[in-house]
């Protein structure tokens, strides 16, 4: 188990910055340091941002944006895309936690040394966080609402249709079971006895309690 090598040691709060500059800017075919610097971001702790869409799968190694990064511009879903690639990036960190994005920042420098083996100082640790934290604050992780009905519930509402019997909250195996005509068997054991009086009395009761159609 591991965590992304890449990770900025400061500005993490233009993160969201950094996010909306590009959103708003022609795509380039490389996003290079230059590119980054046309934006306004100028810094050498900006230029570590090149290396975090990197590693969130924004931009291939050389740079050039891949089809992730054009989803960006769609701005009503961009957050979402965010979201899931923070999940991809971070995978191992959300198989110890899948709600990782909600973690204190104590609790997920514990994490974080644990999958980087203690090999990292208290410092870089930090950064690392520090990042992972002000990118999940950024994404949006409200899960997408479906509002598509369940195979049954199409079922019901296209038999309902056909069917004027059928209600729409109604299943259709509850509208047939109404239309059931269910048939009873009844065995009866005779005593054995030649007393006439016996048998016409059964029969007699049988007929006052169960009448036949």
């Amino acid at each position: 188990m591991a965590l992304p090598t890449s990770y900025m040691t400061g500005n993490f709060t233009k993160i969201p910055q950094y996010f909306e500059t590009i959103m708003n800017a022609q795509a380039p075919d490389k996003f290079t340091v230059k590119f980054l610097k046309d934006l306004g971001f100028t810094s050498s702790t900006d230029i570590q941002f090149i290396n975090v869409l990197k590693m969130l799968g924004f931009l291939d190694d050389s740079g050039a944006p891949l089809d992730l990064y054009y989803q960006l511009f769609d701005q009503s879903n961009a957050k979402k895309v965010i979201a899931q690639q923070i999940k991809q990036a971070y995978s191992d960190l959300f198989t110890l936690n899948t709600k990782s994005q909600n973690m204190p920042a104590e609790e997920l420098k514990g994490k974080f040394k644990q999958l980087t083996g203690g090999q990292k100082s208290d410092s870089t640790i930090r950064q690392m966080v520090s990042t992972f934290t002000n990118l999940c604050t950024y994404a949006d992780w409200s899960e997408s609402s479906d509002n598509t009905p369940l195979q049954g519930q199409k079922q019901t509402e296209n038999l309902s249709k056909d069917d004027p019997s059928v209600s729409p909250a109604q299943s259709p195996y509850e509208n047939r079971l109404k239309t059931f005509d269910l048939n009873y068997d009844i065995h009866i054991h005779l005593p054995a006895t030649r007393d006439q009086a016996v048998y016409d009395a059964l029969f007699a009761s049988l007929a006052k309690h169960i009448p036949l159609k």
